[in-house]
């Protein structure tokens, strides 16, 4: 019965058959089981738990401050799509603080959607592979695996090329936004009160660059050490600007120098280095261009200049071959 069972499977699907029928049965194993996992009740241990947290006075607020931004649902498999590794989770954490994503699930998010991507992937090249009848047992392999590989590198992608975009726009942004600083605190604001009003001025072109500044002032006005907080700035940020800005800013506080003065001396120091990077690009141009010149101007001209002599001196070759 097994035998015919396992004829049957090759004859419709080919010699690889067997193998994308067992996986196709653990796909749908795993989906099957899935809604119960997600969905399982609470046990009664942990309201029990809960209910008596309350009764000794802690509130609903700050459990939800403390939760605030975590999918529940993706906290129960915390273990699952989190780094074990505590070096490796911080360094996922703040890449995707490059990229933007500051929610405290966001590297359970960035886990699970790599996994989703490529399950989700790896079953539709099953389903192509049985449709198609594939009969090469290793394009059929390929067909499978590459979806599902393209489909867990997605996010990977997408997160990059965020933070460059990020980083870029960061970088185009800072010097307006240290000469607007310097004018804010040369017209008597603290740093504090100018890092704001930067904030608000620079929104409407740089919002990413707000952003961070936002992120800076709310963290003084609570109280954080302004040395940990210039340094927490330098590192979501990833620019070496503002990593020189925040060595800045920390020798004049160390130091009791003019804050002004270093502003003045910085900002004028990236004015400088804006027109360096806009020079850079622009010796570029000629290389970028040789290339284009080559390609689409030379074959032309050759074909206008040699053209007719090929010409004439094949149809000259023709006629005395034909004399001939």
């Amino acid at each position: 019965m097994l035998q015919q069972f396992n004829d049957l499977i090759v004859y419709y699907l080919g010699p690889f058959g067997p193998y994308l029928f067992a996986g196709a049965l653990g796909i749908i194993s795993v989906l099957l089981a899935l809604p119960t996992i997600l969905f399982r009740k609470a046990d009664p241990l942990t309201r029990l738990k809960d209910q008596t947290r309350r009764q000794d006075g802690d509130s609903d607020l700050p459990t939800a401050l403390r939760v605030g931004g975590k999918n529940e649902k993706l906290d129960k498999f915390a273990q699952f799509l989190e780094p074990q590794d505590q070096e490796e989770f911080s360094q996922i954490q703040l890449t995707l603080l490059r990229a933007g994503y500051r929610s405290k699930g966001a590297v359970q998010t960035y886990h699970f959607a790599q996994f989703a991507l490529g399950l989700g992937l790896l079953i539709l090249g099953v389903i192509y592979t049985i449709i198609a009848n594939e009969p090469s047992t290793q394009k059929s392999i390929l067909t499978v695996l590459i979806p599902g590989g393209l489909g867990y590198y997605l996010p990977r992608y997408w997160v990059n090329k965020r933070v460059q975009k990020r980083e870029e726009a960061i970088v185009q942004g800072f010097p307006d936004s240290l000469d607007l600083m310097l004018v804010c605190v040369e017209a008597g604001q603290s740093l504090d009160q100018a890092i704001i009003r930067v904030a608000k001025e620079i929104r409407a072109s740089f919002e990413d660059l707000a952003d961070e500044f936002e992120i800076v002032a709310y963290e003084m006005k609570a109280g954080k050490d302004k040395v940990r907080v210039l340094k927490d700035f330098g590192e979501r940020c990833g620019v070496q600007d503002v990593n020189s800005f925040v060595t800045v800013l920390i020798q004049s506080a160390t130091f009791g120098t003019s804050i002004a003065e270093a502003l003045r001396v910085y900002a004028e120091e990236m004015r400088d280095k804006r027109v360096m990077r806009a020079e850079e690009k622009a010796n570029k141009l000629p290389t970028k261009l040789t290339l284009a010149t080559m390609m689409f101007c030379v074959p032309p001209l050759l074909i206008i200049l040699i053209g007719p002599s090929v010409y004439g001196i094949s149809q000259t070759l023709s006629s005395t071959s034909g004399g001939f």
